[in-house]
């Protein structure tokens, strides 16, 4: 795999000054092609059930990102898969402060990707919220996805992983404002619900920002 450790400067938010496309501009009905990634957002083993931070039905979400996996593979289309990888004293941990349980941690078991999940080797690795300061829901920041994605001339990104609500919701968001299409591939995201209904206003964002969301299999062409 490709691995990427973020940018020099730490940062929370990509760009959010950039345009976001209208939703009548993304072509949300053609099978993977070119000019498509697959972006498949921290399916690692503290976001599992039985995780620091585990998500209920997280694991769920391998099945159909496999099958996706696989249908990118053999079209050679690109793959990126970003990660949580905080320092020991990362900002979002209780002891700092934060609110989450410390997850995910650099280097440790827990920030290890699923091993059900099928990465390829040539899947390239987005590490984030890589520095203890400042914390990083959207794996485009402080990170150089965007500018990757723009080089091999993606237009569409196909996205899925954990959770929906947090990582997922602000990756997405910030897709469109890069001006990418975006398919959220619907079997392959579950949400925390710290609040019951989280997930749902989630997908509403969105949905409201112009992303389409579709069934893994419907989405890459398997129907």
């Amino acid at each position: 795999m490709v691995t990427y450790h973020g940018r020099g400067i730490p940062a929370v938010a990509a760009n959010a000054g950039a345009t976001v496309r209208r939703e009548g501009e993304a072509v949300k009905g053609r099978a993977p092609g070119a000019g498509d990634a697959l972006l498949i957002v921290d399916v690692q083993n503290d976001f599992l059930p039985g995780g620091a931070l585990g998500v209920p039905d997280g694991d769920a979400v391998i099945a159909p990102l496999n099958a996706a996996l696989r249908v990118f593979g053999v079209a050679g289309l690109p793959v990126f898969s970003t990660r949580d990888w905080h320092p020991a004293d990362h900002c979002s941990f209780v002891g700092r402060g934060g609110i989450w349980p410390p997850h995910c941690v650099a280097g440790t078991e827990g920030a290890g990707f699923a091993p059900a999940l099928e990465l390829a080797s040539s899947t390239v690795v987005v590490s984030k919220a890589v520095h203890p300061d400042a914390d990083a829901y959207s794996g485009f920041a402080g990170t150089d996805l965007a500018e990757r994605l723009s080089a091999g001339g993606v237009e569409r990104v196909f996205v899925g992983g954990l959770a929906t609500e947090y990582c997922v919701l602000n990756t997405v968001l910030d897709a469109r404002r890069e001006g990418l299409e975006v398919i959220v591939l619907e079997d392959a995201v579950r949400a925390v619900e710290v609040e019951a209904g989280d997930g749902a206003r989630a997908i509403g964002r969105m949905r409201d920002a112009g992303a389409a969301f579709l069934p893994t299999r419907t989405a890459v062409g398997g129907e």
